[in-house]
């Protein structure tokens, strides 16, 4: 786990892939899940032993505006806490239990520490550091973004406690606020595009004006518009 000058997260041997369509999205959302790693315990037939995030980064611009928009989408499924003396693991999902167990505990704290924030309580302090998946999920949870959470529950009533901490946990998260804003900025390649064709059609201007007989080179659809345009204007006026 490695943080850049940007205050970006980057983990070790994780792949990033261009999807230009909504249905490359879904096949690499669905190879992911295909690698997550599921148990069977005394509790659930197939119990996720890890949390799962998958991450989407969304770049869009208006045609001949140097602006981009950006933004990131973390969409992520977590495993259920589990107490274990209703579970009864032992072994290897005995100690993942006690992961899961612990980062949820981590990803409780933060959400604690936000709400105090919210709240107006002095709050300098929010504890992200404390586990790989609170760092990742840093900017989704106090920074500039909106959080939605869907808690599932077990309605019987020997899981009622479970079900009240959820309840609490999610109603935590729903007294989160953030101030919210555009993620705008000027990308620089576009604006050095947009001049370069700015400066051929300038000289191109300038030699038809001198009317020199050195070739310019072929008229650009930019200018060949232009030059429409003025025709037509020309021929239009009455005057």
């Amino acid at each position: 786990l490695q943080e850049d000058e940007d205050a970006n997260i980057h983990l070790r041997n994780l792949s990033a892939h261009q999807a230009t369509t909504e249905e490359e999205a879904l096949n690499l959302l669905f190879l992911g899940d295909t690698n997550r790693t599921t148990s069977e315990t005394p509790m659930n037939l197939a119990s996720s032993r890890s949390h799962c995030i998958f991450t989407i980064f969304l770049t869009a611009s208006k045609v001949g505006s140097d602006v981009i928009r950006k933004s990131k989408i973390h969409l992520v499924d977590l495993a259920g806490s589990e107490r274990v003396y209703k579970t009864g693991n032992t072994g290897t999902l005995l100690r993942e239990s006690k992961f899961i167990n612990s980062s949820l505990h981590f990803l409780e704290m933060c959400i604690v520490a936000l709400q105090e924030r919210s709240q107006g309580k002095k709050r300098a302090h929010i504890p992200y550091r404390n586990s790989m998946m609170t760092s990742v999920l840093r900017d989704s949870l106090g920074g500039n973004c909106k959080t939605s959470m869907i808690a599932t529950m077990n309605p019987e009533k020997t899981h009622t406690d479970e079900s009240l901490s959820t309840c609490r946990f999610a109603q935590r998260v729903a007294c989160v606020s953030n101030a919210v804003k555009v993620n705008e900025e000027v990308d620089p390649q576009m604006v050095i595009r947009r001049l370069k064709r700015e400066v051929v059609d300038l000289k191109q201007e300038l030699a038809l004006l001198k009317g020199g007989d050195e070739e310019i080179g072929e008229v650009s659809e930019e200018s060949r518009g232009h030059l429409l345009e003025m025709v037509q204007k020309y021929v239009a006026d009455t005057d």
